[in-house]
């Protein structure tokens, strides 16, 4: 199996390993890394049956000023940026994910924030047989998750964690 990391982790894996598909022909990626795992599935010629996407960075419907934003603060203070974000992807929960915090860059920020998700492509993997499954959290504080399904339901299988959060956990 190959896992993507999200953006500023790694080793997170394990976070999502009540819902994993432990197999050799199975993909999965949390948030920025949903991207990376789609995109590997996309241009690979290896056989895939599972892609799994969790809480998958959807932005597109954002504003330009809102990506910009974002941008100037982890340009100002990428320390305090880091530790808001893993606040927020933890909500609800009071889960320190410190230890999986890794130093990462302004282009993988706007990677996350500028990409688009193109249904053209989602066909063509369906069309390969690539079983798609998108996991989100109901309270994800990162995203809009209504968007999110609403795009993702035409190509997925959606499994909604209703109190969850970005990393799916649900307060105690």
């Amino acid at each position: 199996m190959n896992f993507f990391s999200g953006f500023s982790l790694e080793g997170e894996k394990s976070l999502f390993s009540a819902y994993l598909k432990e197999s050799d022909f199975c993909v999965s990626g949390f948030s920025l890394g949903s991207i990376l795992a789609f995109e590997y599935v996309l241009n690979s010629s290896n056989r895939v049956d599972t892609l799994q996407l969790f809480s998958p960075a959807f932005f597109q419907d954002e504003s330009e000023k809102f990506k910009r934003v974002q941008t100037i603060n982890y340009q100002k203070n990428k320390d305090n940026y880091q530790m808001q974000f893993l606040k927020n992807i933890a909500y609800p929960t009071d889960i320190d994910l410190s230890r999986y915090l890794k130093s990462d860059s302004i282009v993988s920020l706007e990677k996350l924030l500028y990409f688009n998700w193109d249904a053209k492509k989602l066909k063509k993997l369906k069309d390969r047989d690539v079983n798609i499954e998108v996991y989100l959290g109901g309270e994800d504080k990162i995203m809009d998750t209504k968007k999110a399904y609403n795009f993702f339901k035409k190509f997925a299988t959606i499994y909604l964690i209703k109190n969850g959060g970005h990393i799916l956990e649900t307060k105690n």
